[in-house]
């Protein structure tokens, strides 16, 4: 049965990496949109659309967890538990990217040099997000606690 368990838990990491991409993609975009349009430096619209992602993140995941009948509270905790670890490493890889290509965070929303750099920063930070999901899965945590309540 573990080798069932560990073979299994590459597809489920990789399925859990990719729904905290979506939430954080939502927030990342939003947070660049928001901050954009407010004028706001690099640090703050980071600080924005960090916020949002984790908001997203754990938004999306409520939105599942609360279809199988479980409480706001509960269903709440159960999102903060399978996402937390996810969505900060993936922010912090994806904006270390985004710092560190040269003009991406300066090159604005009309430019292919940000966009480009934000596809290619969430793309580093799903390859390296999935590791860290697979040993939490392994071990019951992450998105084990959310697929705890979908068998139920």
């Amino acid at each position: 049965m573990n080798e069932t368990r560990h073979g299994a838990s590459w597809s489920m990491a990789a399925s859990a990496t990719l729904h905290c991409l979506t939430g954080c993609a939502i927030g990342e975009v939003l947070g660049m949109v928001i901050g954009t349009a407010l004028g706001l430096h690099n640090a703050g619209t980071i600080v924005l659309s960090i916020a949002l992602a984790f908001v997203f993140g754990y938004a999306l995941t409520m939105r599942g967890v609360l279809k199988s009948g479980l409480a706001f509270g509960a269903a709440l905790k159960v999102a903060l538990a399978a996402d937390t670890v996810s969505i900060a490493v993936m922010e912090i890889v994806d904006n270390g990217v985004m710092v560190v290509v040269p003009g991406a965070m300066d090159a604005g929303l009309g430019s292919l040099l940000f966009w480009g750099a934000l596809a290619f920063s969430l793309a580093v930070a799903f390859v390296l997000t999935v590791p860290v999901n697979k040993w939490m899965i392994g071990r019951g945590l992450g998105h084990a606690k959310v697929h705890a309540h979908h068998a139920h």
